[in-house]
């Protein structure tokens, strides 16, 4: 019998297996940031154990960072405390940091693809949720807690159970106006949010065959929004193409070499999955959230749907919904496209094209954040900042932003955001901040509008 691409790679990094118990999984490269890294470290400290493989770990500040002044000292207190222990700590131990000031400094999950540390085959831990990001690589890739970061930079091992396997094929070819991230939320919203728990998903067919790298890393970074361990995409030559030339990737006369291993990772056709679902891309369209968890989402155009359930009740009460609503000409006053989702170059190329020449509704407060340096650069030497600037958009500094309220980027109580990030739970973006998940061109449509529309429409 065949194997799965999971298979290959995970039963490749097993180093032994505990009888009846979990395997001893060997990690190649291990990201960390200011947030959960702190009680790991003392840990260490505590017993008095040396981090084992200190060049297998790669560290930045994103979380906490302030996207204005990035320059000037940063005025939260716990927000400037966290940095600087992890400051502190890389130091002490020895560890690459890409902090505050640094070129490549950004969030956590994009800088790991656009400077080549993240590559196929490899296994890849983070102390944060959305690590499935770097699956769209063919990694094995998945978020952790604060004991096993501690367990990782002990051993460069981790004691883990292995996850069932399951895939996801959609055929066909995407509407226009359609975009990976309204395939994930199409995906999510019709298996719901916890379909995936206990599995690693394989997402396959025509749609993301022809998906661009950036694409194919927001639909893995949302895989744990259906419940799932992670998500993976093979390696094909739009992977390789990506890595060529990277900071961090291998040379060109090594590049050659790794491919011919990385071309044997992909799924063997009699490869038998544990559990399987297919999807038509004719049937996804623009998508938006209408609830408190990502899997209440529905098209553009369609109602909410009706539900006796006291949750979801609850959840439309929060976000001032009723059942049968429809999101189509909801007035919105902030739109925020960034966050590990959609904070690459495409997301800005994306959202550029379709601005050009407009501006924002007066009524909008309109948040671009990059997702690292190098994209922030991207988007001022290609021309982008100039379009947005122009168009009454504020760029702002790399960091997580206004995914989360960790930091100033907060939306007010009681107002919609059409936000590009990942989580739209209560309080997501701030206490009392009503988040509307969706692409960057319906969140920028929105922000030019302002209000949501169907994109797909003259």
């Amino acid at each position: 019998m065949g194997k799965t691409l999971f298979d290959k790679v995970w039963d490749s990094h097993v180093v032994d297996q505990l009888e009846d118990g979990p395997n001893i999984l060997y990690i190649d490269k291990h990201l960390i940031h200011e947030v959960t890294s702190p009680q790991a470290f003392l840990v260490l400290k505590n017993k008095n154990i040396p981090v084992f493989r200190p060049k297998q770990i790669v560290a930045t500040a994103d979380h906490n960072v302030p996207t204005l002044n990035q320059h000037l000292p940063i005025k939260d207190e716990l927000s400037r405390n966290q940095i600087a222990q992890l400051r502190k700590n890389c130091d002490e131990y020895n560890i690459e940091l890409y902090g505050l000031g640094h070129p490549y400094q950004g969030i956590v999950h994009v800088i790991g693809p656009e400077l080549g540390i993240t590559q196929p085959g490899m296994t890849m831990v983070c102390g944060d949720s959305h690590t499935s990001t770097h699956g769209a690589f063919g990694s094995i890739a998945f978020g952790i807690g604060t004991s096993q970061v501690a367990q990782v930079f002990a051993s460069q091992c981790l004691l883990v159970s292995k996850p069932k396997s399951m895939r996801i094929t959609i055929n066909g070819k995407l509407k226009k106006g359609v975009h990976p991230k309204d395939v994930i939320l199409y995906i999510i919203a019709k298996l719901g949010t916890d379909p995936g728990t206990g599995y690693f998903v394989e997402y396959a067919g025509e749609v993301f065959e022809n998906m661009s790298m950036e694409g194919r890393m927001t639909v893995c970074n949302m895989s744990i929004e259906m419940g799932a361990r992670g998500g993976m995409i093979a390696p094909d030559q739009t992977t390789f193409d990506y890595m060529n030339g990277r900071e961090f990737a291998p040379s060109e006369e090594e590049l050659e070499e790794k491919i011919k291993h990385w071309q044997s990772l992909p799924s063997d056709s009699d490869a038998i999955f544990d559990k399987e679902y297919s999807f038509d891309a004719d049937d996804i369209g623009p998508m938006v959230t209408y609830g408190t968890n990502p899997g209440m989402g529905i098209g553009v155009k369609e109602k909410i749907p009706s539900s006796q359930n006291e949750s979801f009740k609850k959840s439309l009460a929060y976000m001032g919904f009723d059942q049968g609503d429809t999101l189509n000409g909801l007035p919105i006053n902030y739109v925020f496209i960034g966050s590990c989702t959609n904070s690459r170059i495409e997301d800005f190329r994306v959202a550029s094209d379709y601005i050009k020449g407009k501006k924002k509704a007066k009524n909008v407060n309109a948040l671009i954040v990059p997702g690292s340096q190098q994209v922030a650069k991207q988007i001022q030497d290609e021309g982008l900042g100039t379009i947005f600037e122009e168009a009454g958009f504020e760029i702002r500094q790399p960091g997580c932003s206004a995914c989360l309220a960790m930091n100033d980027d907060k939306i007010p109580a009681g107002e919609y955001c059409v936000s590009t990030s990942n989580r739209n739970f209560e309080g997501r973006q701030g206490p009392g901040a009503r988040t509307i998940l969706a692409s960057p061109l319906t969140a920028v449509a929105a922000a030019i509008e302002g209000k949501i529309v169907d994109i797909t429409q003259p």
